[in-house]
Protein backbone atom coordinates (compact mmCIF):
# COMPACT_ATOMS: atom_id res chain seq x y z
CA UNK A 1 0.00 0.00 0.00
CA UNK A 2 0.87 3.96 -0.36
CA UNK A 3 1.90 5.63 2.19
CA UNK A 4 -0.21 6.50 4.73
CA UNK A 5 -2.23 10.02 5.53
CA UNK A 6 0.44 12.19 7.46
CA UNK A 7 -1.60 15.15 8.27
CA UNK A 8 -2.34 13.98 11.90
CA UNK A 9 -3.77 16.84 12.80
CA UNK A 10 -6.60 17.30 10.38
CA UNK A 11 -6.81 13.87 8.98
CA UNK A 12 -8.40 13.63 5.67
CA UNK A 13 -11.15 10.67 4.52
CA UNK A 14 -13.80 10.46 2.43
CA UNK A 15 -17.14 10.00 1.90
CA UNK A 16 -18.29 6.90 0.86
CA UNK A 17 -21.20 8.15 -1.06
CA UNK A 18 -18.48 9.26 -3.96
CA UNK A 19 -18.05 5.54 -4.58
CA UNK A 20 -21.69 4.32 -3.98
CA UNK A 21 -22.15 2.04 -6.83
CA UNK A 22 -18.70 0.93 -6.48
CA UNK A 23 -19.85 0.19 -2.79
CA UNK A 24 -23.10 -1.64 -4.01
CA UNK A 25 -20.73 -4.10 -6.43
CA UNK A 26 -18.29 -4.92 -3.82
CA UNK A 27 -18.05 -3.14 -0.47
CA UNK A 28 -14.93 -4.66 0.84
CA UNK A 29 -12.96 -4.65 -2.66
CA UNK A 30 -13.90 -0.35 -3.05
CA UNK A 31 -12.55 -0.37 0.75
CA UNK A 32 -9.01 -2.02 -0.24
CA UNK A 33 -9.10 0.34 -3.05
CA UNK A 34 -9.33 3.24 -1.03
CA UNK A 35 -6.54 2.25 1.32
CA UNK A 36 -4.07 1.30 -1.67
CA UNK A 37 -4.78 5.29 -2.52
CA UNK A 38 -3.23 6.21 0.80
CA UNK A 39 -6.61 7.09 2.53
CA UNK A 40 -6.48 5.75 6.22
CA UNK A 41 -10.01 7.25 7.10
CA UNK A 42 -13.63 6.99 5.83
CA UNK A 43 -17.10 8.41 6.23
CA UNK A 44 -20.12 5.86 6.09
CA UNK A 45 -22.88 5.77 4.80
CA UNK A 46 -24.40 2.02 4.54
CA UNK A 47 -23.28 -1.37 6.24
CA UNK A 48 -23.62 -3.14 3.14
CA UNK A 49 -24.87 -6.66 3.69
CA UNK A 50 -22.40 -7.03 6.67
CA UNK A 51 -23.10 -6.36 10.29
CA UNK A 52 -21.49 -3.71 12.07
CA UNK A 53 -18.63 -6.06 13.81
CA UNK A 54 -18.16 -7.68 10.43
CA UNK A 55 -17.47 -4.33 8.78
CA UNK A 56 -15.31 -3.46 11.41
CA UNK A 57 -13.25 -6.70 11.00
CA UNK A 58 -12.98 -5.42 7.51
CA UNK A 59 -11.83 -2.26 8.28
CA UNK A 60 -9.08 -3.04 10.35
CA UNK A 61 -7.73 -5.23 8.37
CA UNK A 62 -7.59 -2.52 5.76
CA UNK A 63 -6.06 -0.07 8.39
CA UNK A 64 -9.04 2.08 7.86
CA UNK A 65 -10.47 4.08 10.50
CA UNK A 66 -14.32 5.57 11.04
CA UNK A 67 -14.34 9.24 11.05
CA UNK A 68 -18.06 9.34 11.13
CA UNK A 69 -21.38 8.00 9.68
CA UNK A 70 -24.01 10.04 7.45
CA UNK A 71 -27.59 8.37 9.10
CA UNK A 72 -30.51 9.72 7.44
CA UNK A 73 -33.97 11.19 10.19
CA UNK A 74 -35.57 8.48 9.01
CA UNK A 75 -33.37 5.89 10.76
CA UNK A 76 -32.84 8.13 13.52
CA UNK A 77 -36.57 9.03 13.97
CA UNK A 78 -36.80 4.66 13.41
CA UNK A 79 -34.21 3.60 15.86
CA UNK A 80 -31.67 5.95 16.80
CA UNK A 81 -30.46 3.83 19.41
CA UNK A 82 -29.54 1.18 17.25
CA UNK A 83 -27.44 3.35 14.17
CA UNK A 84 -25.32 5.12 16.90
CA UNK A 85 -24.85 1.52 18.61
CA UNK A 86 -23.71 0.47 15.21
CA UNK A 87 -21.49 3.60 14.56
CA UNK A 88 -19.62 2.75 18.20
CA UNK A 89 -18.49 -0.90 17.45
CA UNK A 90 -17.31 0.96 14.18
CA UNK A 91 -15.40 3.01 16.20
CA UNK A 92 -16.85 6.31 15.00
CA UNK A 93 -17.07 9.39 16.76
CA UNK A 94 -19.36 11.38 14.42
CA UNK A 95 -22.86 10.55 13.70
CA UNK A 96 -24.31 12.97 10.63
CA UNK A 97 -28.01 13.87 9.99
CA UNK A 98 -26.97 14.15 5.90
CA UNK A 99 -29.78 15.71 4.46
CA UNK A 100 -33.28 17.44 4.51
CA UNK A 101 -36.07 16.32 2.49
CA UNK A 102 -37.80 19.09 0.39
CA UNK A 103 -40.60 18.61 2.27
CA UNK A 104 -39.19 19.00 5.65
CA UNK A 105 -37.97 22.77 4.76
CA UNK A 106 -41.12 25.17 3.82
CA UNK A 107 -40.12 27.51 6.27
CA UNK A 108 -38.54 29.07 9.05
CA UNK A 109 -40.36 26.95 11.39
CA UNK A 110 -39.35 23.80 9.75
CA UNK A 111 -35.66 24.76 10.38
CA UNK A 112 -36.37 25.83 13.92
CA UNK A 113 -38.44 22.27 14.39
CA UNK A 114 -35.24 20.24 12.65
CA UNK A 115 -32.68 22.31 15.35
CA UNK A 116 -35.02 21.24 18.45
CA UNK A 117 -35.26 17.69 16.97
CA UNK A 118 -31.61 17.10 16.49
CA UNK A 119 -31.01 18.64 20.15
CA UNK A 120 -33.17 15.28 20.98
CA UNK A 121 -30.20 13.25 18.50
CA UNK A 122 -27.42 15.10 19.96
CA UNK A 123 -28.40 13.99 23.45
CA UNK A 124 -28.42 10.12 22.28
CA UNK A 125 -24.79 10.79 20.67
CA UNK A 126 -23.42 12.24 23.81
CA UNK A 127 -24.99 8.72 25.72
CA UNK A 128 -22.74 7.21 23.53
CA UNK A 129 -19.88 9.30 23.48
CA UNK A 130 -20.66 10.27 20.38
CA UNK A 131 -21.06 14.07 18.58
CA UNK A 132 -23.88 14.61 16.27
CA UNK A 133 -23.70 16.99 13.01
CA UNK A 134 -25.58 18.42 10.56
CA UNK A 135 -24.10 18.50 7.15
CA UNK A 136 -25.44 21.07 4.66
CA UNK A 137 -26.38 21.77 0.66
CA UNK A 138 -27.12 25.09 -0.66
CA UNK A 139 -31.08 24.99 0.30
CA UNK A 140 -30.45 26.22 4.05
CA UNK A 141 -28.96 29.15 3.11
CA UNK A 142 -32.17 30.33 1.22
CA UNK A 143 -33.35 33.30 3.71
CA UNK A 144 -36.82 33.32 5.99
CA UNK A 145 -37.22 37.01 6.88
CA UNK A 146 -33.60 37.83 8.28
CA UNK A 147 -31.89 34.64 8.72
CA UNK A 148 -30.75 31.87 6.92
CA UNK A 149 -32.54 28.20 7.66
CA UNK A 150 -29.55 27.12 8.34
CA UNK A 151 -28.80 30.21 11.40
CA UNK A 152 -32.50 29.38 12.72
CA UNK A 153 -31.66 25.34 12.67
CA UNK A 154 -28.30 26.85 14.71
CA UNK A 155 -30.27 29.15 16.74
CA UNK A 156 -32.26 26.06 18.39
CA UNK A 157 -29.97 23.54 18.59
CA UNK A 158 -28.19 23.64 21.23
CA UNK A 159 -24.25 24.19 20.39
CA UNK A 160 -23.12 21.22 22.97
CA UNK A 161 -25.14 18.96 21.35
CA UNK A 162 -25.30 19.66 17.52
CA UNK A 163 -22.06 20.98 15.33
CA UNK A 164 -22.09 21.35 11.62
CA UNK A 165 -20.19 19.59 8.93
CA UNK A 166 -19.60 22.36 6.60
CA UNK A 167 -19.47 21.28 2.68
CA UNK A 168 -17.99 24.20 1.71
CA UNK A 169 -18.69 23.48 -2.17
CA UNK A 170 -22.45 23.71 -1.28
CA UNK A 171 -21.90 26.92 1.27
CA UNK A 172 -20.26 28.60 -2.22
CA UNK A 173 -22.48 27.54 -4.27
CA UNK A 174 -25.17 29.33 -2.38
CA UNK A 175 -23.03 32.57 -2.50
CA UNK A 176 -21.57 32.45 0.38
CA UNK A 177 -17.71 32.90 1.54
CA UNK A 178 -17.22 28.93 2.81
CA UNK A 179 -14.07 31.28 4.67
CA UNK A 180 -16.11 33.82 5.95
CA UNK A 181 -18.73 30.77 7.31
CA UNK A 182 -15.97 29.18 8.93
CA UNK A 183 -14.61 31.88 10.61
CA UNK A 184 -18.30 32.83 12.15
CA UNK A 185 -18.56 29.14 13.40
CA UNK A 186 -15.54 28.60 15.49
CA UNK A 187 -15.82 25.87 17.85
CA UNK A 188 -18.88 24.41 15.90
CA UNK A 189 -17.31 22.94 12.65
CA UNK A 190 -15.54 19.26 13.63
CA UNK A 191 -15.72 18.15 10.24
CA UNK A 192 -15.72 19.60 6.54
CA UNK A 193 -16.38 18.05 3.05
CA UNK A 194 -14.36 19.34 0.52
CA UNK A 195 -14.83 19.05 -3.22
CA UNK A 196 -14.25 21.50 -6.01
CA UNK A 197 -16.36 23.38 -7.91
CA UNK A 198 -15.49 23.70 -11.96
CA UNK A 199 -15.21 27.34 -13.31
CA UNK A 200 -18.17 26.55 -15.42
CA UNK A 201 -21.51 28.09 -15.80
CA UNK A 202 -23.31 25.02 -14.79
CA UNK A 203 -20.24 25.24 -11.41
CA UNK A 204 -20.57 20.87 -11.39
CA UNK A 205 -18.81 18.84 -8.85
CA UNK A 206 -15.29 18.80 -9.94
CA UNK A 207 -11.72 17.52 -8.06
CA UNK A 208 -10.83 19.25 -4.99
CA UNK A 209 -8.25 21.24 -6.67
CA UNK A 210 -9.36 21.55 -10.30
CA UNK A 211 -11.40 23.93 -9.68
CA UNK A 212 -12.28 27.53 -8.19
CA UNK A 213 -12.20 27.32 -4.52
CA UNK A 214 -8.77 27.86 -2.58
CA UNK A 215 -8.22 24.86 -0.61
CA UNK A 216 -4.76 26.45 1.15
CA UNK A 217 -6.97 29.66 2.63
CA UNK A 218 -9.75 27.62 3.79
CA UNK A 219 -7.28 24.82 5.35
CA UNK A 220 -5.89 27.71 7.18
CA UNK A 221 -9.40 28.69 8.33
CA UNK A 222 -10.33 25.33 9.25
CA UNK A 223 -7.14 24.44 11.05
CA UNK A 224 -7.44 27.66 13.07
CA UNK A 225 -11.06 26.86 13.97
CA UNK A 226 -10.66 23.46 15.13
CA UNK A 227 -11.38 21.25 12.23
CA UNK A 228 -10.66 17.62 12.79
CA UNK A 229 -11.61 16.08 9.75
CA UNK A 230 -11.33 16.96 5.98
CA UNK A 231 -13.42 14.53 4.29
CA UNK A 232 -13.29 14.12 0.51
CA UNK A 233 -16.73 13.79 -1.54
CA UNK A 234 -17.76 14.02 -5.23
CA UNK A 235 -21.30 13.54 -5.16
CA UNK A 236 -20.79 13.44 -9.12
CA UNK A 237 -17.99 12.30 -11.04
CA UNK A 238 -16.78 12.81 -14.75
CA UNK A 239 -14.46 9.70 -14.66
CA UNK A 240 -14.62 6.80 -12.55
CA UNK A 241 -14.91 7.86 -8.66
CA UNK A 242 -12.08 6.12 -7.49
CA UNK A 243 -9.69 7.80 -10.09
CA UNK A 244 -11.73 11.20 -9.03
CA UNK A 245 -10.99 10.52 -5.32
CA UNK A 246 -7.29 9.48 -6.21
CA UNK A 247 -6.73 12.80 -7.82
CA UNK A 248 -8.49 14.45 -5.34
CA UNK A 249 -5.71 12.86 -2.51
CA UNK A 250 -2.82 13.86 -4.98
CA UNK A 251 -3.33 17.18 -4.58
CA UNK A 252 -3.95 17.30 -1.33
CA UNK A 253 -0.52 15.50 -1.32
CA UNK A 254 0.79 17.72 -2.82
CA UNK A 255 0.16 21.34 -0.70
CA UNK A 256 1.23 19.05 2.05
CA UNK A 257 -2.35 17.88 3.85
CA UNK A 258 -1.98 14.80 3.41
Amino acid sequence: MKESIVASANPISVQMYTLREAVAADYVGTLRALAELGYRAVELVTLGDMTAAQLRRELDTLGLSVSGMHIGLDKFESNADLWLENLAVLGGKYPVVPYLAPERRTSGDDYRRLGQQLNEYGRKAKEHGMQLCYHNHDFEFQRYGDATGLALLFEEADPALVKSELDVYWVAKAGVDPQALLRGMAGSVPLVHIKDMADTPEQEFAEVGSGTLDFPALFAVGDEIGVEYYVVEQDVCKRPPLESVGISLNYLRSIGRA
